[in-house]
């Protein structure tokens, strides 16, 4: 019989800037542990992404740049892709909505949807820009929410309060360019979508369905009692899928209406024929993972979208999960708060990409925000993953290898106590695993290498040299090699290459207490604990010591005493060396001469700056930070330096004072 169809979908993310850890935890990881755990139960499994390039906050972030849209897209397409690389999130075709398929995709769709009576005309009322000189998409225009107040919202929502605006509803309005107060509205013929000729359909959709967590459903049901209004789906915008119909090619599709075919035309390119089996067979359950901002967009709109075309699947479970935040506050680049989670840095400090994995699966926001701890980090890592889990699968192997050359025959008698728990505690691993409770899947694998310690311990073998109780601990470590699979693939690999084990599905976890023996190679240390703790060390001293130590509590700045910044050391001091970091594609190694000694510094400028721009520079030094490594390089103290918007300018002095010159 023909295995179930799966289809997985991760919010597909502006490559405008780097992802950070809270946008992992917010889709991709999600989507990724539970498209491994699908394809490891048998289930006939696409896992499916994207990049979404065009709208407002593209051109926008193009103009900051001095880039095209098109060169700027092609820039942070090629920087998440790598990202998501390195965490290994498992994608069978990761695209981009601008290439042509997708293109091709969107027009179809769209005169299916017009063809159909779900397009209408009407005049809409446009911010203009009278500085600029231009008609202002809604992204392009800020200004202060009517429904919560916060200051920076933008014409189409609030990122705060996440209500869908129109720019004329925004109070102290202004250019997102320019700036400047100057704004005016005009009259202008655009297509809306009417999905309010829905609301019937999508009402008795949601209400039978008995997947999706409570508050994604009462989200979008919400929205149903309110009443549901035609939407604009065309921009005054040059970068986009262009509407092909006429008196309408000057304009674009307005992002929210085209992104979400992503799905489909980077199902489409993985493979035309099977992809459009998934999308349109009647059977296949699609599973898309998203923020909680995008929970109206893949619970309405979207659905609503296919349902105008007709004859695709509509979502099977909407995962709509919370925000992460950083040390109890928002991730926030511009403010630089967070920026030592952001993608393009993580991979630097030459920590496993497992135990981010792991760790970041802990903090995934299921139904509520979770708060990322540099100090948590190190005690999930040290405490569960190395002194529970790894312990287990250590000592056992360990003492097999070095008592019994590795070698175990399977016992006559078996324990079936034992069996029966481990059997109880794997069936209810599988159970939070389909009910996407994925946190809760991780805490329960690990109570069964809780139980595998506690066993272990009270058959006390190291005094026994009991052969029945190792074998059965071996038969356990091969149960979790298997199931912690999707949440620590490197793991995984490395556990059952020790075991010998050749067994990859959830259908053989039964199959270990009938294996007849075990031939154990040589166990190598599972986790390194002193390495792990020391580059936790370095990293929280580079990230913590700051000039000034500002939190931000709703905009108010904490200060310090005095005494406390005269503590910090400024001198000046000139680079004379510039070498590339042996191991970090971002990194450089610097000598800088602070007069009466020369210290090496390593700096993440490789972006910023060429060695031939560095050489012979100025620069302001922090000489009495405590020495840290940074991947393997010693590094003696912290250059000073600006960044805004992505731009990164190293301090100096207006004069030339020379070396070693104290900064007052």
């Amino acid at each position: 019989m023909a295995k179930e169809k799966r289809l997985i979908t991760a919010a597909l993310p502006y490559v405008n800037s780097y992802p950070h850890a809270g946008n992992i935890v917010g889709s991709h990881l999600p989507a990724d542990i539970f498209a491994r755990y699908c394809r490891l139960a048998g289930y006939e499994t696409v896992f499916i992404g994207g990049s979404d390039e065009h709208g407002t906050a593209t051109e926008i972030a193009a103009e900051k740049e001095g880039l095209t849209p098109k060169q700027l897209c092609d820039k942070y397409y090629a920087e998440h892709k790598k990202i998501y690389d390195w965490f290994q999130i498992s994608y069978d075709n990761f695209s981009r909505t601008s290439r042509p398929i997708h293109h091709k995709l969107t027009q179809e769709v769209f005169l299916k949807a017009y063809k159909n009576g779900y397009i209408t005309e009407d005049t809409l009322t446009l911010p203009y820009c009278n500085h600029c000189k231009r008609t202002l998409a809604d992204r392009f225009i800020e200004g202060t929410c009517p429904k919560c107040n916060y200051d920076k919202a933008r014409g189409d929502q609030c990122e705060k309060c996440g209500n869908i605006l129109e720019p004329k509803e925004l109070k102290n309005q202004h250019c997102a360019i320019c700036k400047n107060g100057n704004i005016e509205f005009r009259q202008e013929k655009h297509l809306f979508f009417s999905i309010d000729k829905l609301s019937k359909k999508l009402q008795a959709w949601i209400e039978k369905n008995k997947t999706w967590r409570p508050h994604v459903k009462n989200t979008a049901l919400a929205w149903i009692r309110e009443g549901l209004k035609p939407r604009c789906i065309t921009r005054n915008l040059s970068w986009g899928v262009k509407v092909p119909l006429k008196g309408y090619e000057h304009l674009v599709f307005y992002c929210w209406y085209e992104a979400p075919y992503g799905y489909v035309s980077s199902t489409l390119e993985w493979n035309e024929n099977k992809g459009k089996e998934y999308w349109t067979d009647g059977k296949t359950k699609i599973y898309n993972f998203l923020g909680k901002d995008n929970i109206v967009f893949h619970t309405l709109f979207f659905p609503s979208f296919l349902l105008a075309t007709g004859g695709y699947n509509l979502p099977y479970n909407v995962i709509g999960l919370q925000y992460l935040n950083y040390e109890d506050g928002k991730i926030s680049k511009s403010q630089g708060h967070g920026r030592s989670i952001f993608g393009d840095v993580i991979p630097d400090y030459g920590i496993p990409v497992d135990f981010w994995r792991f760790y970041l699966t802990y903090l995934i926001p299921e139904t509520k925000d979770t708060d990322f701890s540099w100090k948590e980090f190190e005690q999930r890592i040290t405490g569960d993953l190395i002194g529970n889990f790894g312990n287990f699968i250590n000592r056992t192997l360990t003492f097999v290898h070095a008592h019994f050359k590795g070698e175990l025959t399977r016992p006559k008698a078996l324990d079936q106590i034992f069996i029966t728990r481990i059997q109880k505690q794997v069936a209810a691993i599988l159970n939070t695993f389909e009910n996407i409770e994925l946190r809760e899947a991780l805490a329960e694998i690990l109570r069964l290498s809780s139980y595998g310690n506690e066993y272990f311990d009270k058959k006390q073998p190291w005094k026994t040299k009991d052969p029945e109780t190792l074998w059965h601990s071996v038969a356990l470590c091969e149960i979790l090699g298997i199931l912690i699979q999707p949440f620590l693939p490197d793991t995984s690999k490395k556990i059952l290459h020790f075991l010998g084990s050749k067994r990859n599905t959830f259908d053989a976890l039964g199959d270990a207490f009938t294996t007849k023996g075990y031939a154990i190679k040589k166990p190598e240390l599972l986790f390194d604990k002193n390495e792990f703790q020391e580059k936790i060390k370095n990293i929280t001293q580079q990230h913590s010591t700051t000039l000034i130590k500002n939190k931000e509590v709703e905009g108010i700045m904490t200060n310090i005493s005095l005494a406390e910044f005269q503590k910090v050391e400024l001198t000046t001091g000139k680079i004379s060396e510039v070498q590339d970091h042996p191991k970090a594609d971002k990194l450089y190694v610097l000598k800088v001469d602070i007069g009466k000694k020369e210290i090496q510094l390593v700096a993440g400028l490789k972006q910023h700056y060429t060695k031939k721009e560095l050489e012979g520079k100025t620069i302001i030094v922090v000489k009495n930070l405590e020495p840290a490594e940074l991947r393997g390089v010693k590094s003696e103290g912290m250059l000073l330096a600006a960044e805004k918007d992505g731009k990164v300018a190293l301090l100096g002095t207006e004069k030339d004072i020379g070396t070693g010159a104290k900064i007052q």
